[in-house]
C-alpha cells in the first residue's frame, strides 16, 4: 500500500524526481509506501514533507490505482509477482518550502506547468492521477 498526492498550484504540478531501474531519472508523484499501522493520510503528509519540504493538507481522495507486474529477482528462477495498491489524493500546500530529499528515494522536487507534463520522462502513475484530478475539476469539485 502506498499513498501519493497531486498538488496543483497556479497551473503547476508538484513532482519529485527518482532514479529509474535503468539509472535514468523520471518524474514521480510525491508519496510512497505506508508504514505498518500508519493512516494513509499520515503517509501522504509524511512523504510529501520528506520528498518536497512542503506540509500539505489532504483535500480529497481522487481514487485508487491497482498495479500488478512480474519482476525478475536476482538469484531466483521465477519472477516475483508484485501487486501495489496506490491511494491517490488531492492536496494543497499549507507550509514549508521547497527542498530536496537527501538520502531517500528522490533527489529533487519541482513545480511543472501542467501543459508541459506530457513532455517529461515520468512514471505512468502521474498520468493516472492527473486524469483523476482533471475529472474532479471538470465535475466542479475543487479537490
Amino acid at each position: 500500500m502506498a499513498a501519493y498526492a497531486i498538488c496543483v498550484r497556479d497551473g503547476r504540478l508538484l513532482l519529485a524526481r527518482s532514479p529509474a531501474e535503468d539509472g535514468t531519472r523520471e518524474w514521480v508523484l510525491p508519496g510512497g509506501g505506508m508504514e505498518h499501522g500508519e493512516d494513509p493520510y499520515d503517509t501522504v503528509r509524511r512523504e510529501l514533507l520528506e520528498e518536497t519540504g512542503y506540509r500539505v493538507e489532504v483535500t480529497g481522495l481522487l481514487g485508487v490505482s491497482s498495479h500488478r507486474r512480474q519482476s525478475p529477482r536476482r538469484g531466483l528462477r521465477r519472477p516475483v509477482d508484485q501487486h501495489s495498491v496506490r491511494l491517490l489524493y488531492a492536496a494543497r500546500v499549507v507550509g514549508g518550502e521547497l527542498t530536496f530529499e537527501v538520502g531517500g528515494s528522490t533527489d529533487m522536487a519541482a513545480w511543472h506547468p501542467l501543459d508541459t507534463v506530457d513532455g517529461l520522462v515520468r512514471v505512468p502513475l502521474v498520468d493516472i492521477a492527473l486524469g483523476m484530478w482533471r475529472e474532479r475539476q471538470d465535475a466542479g469539485d475543487g479537490a
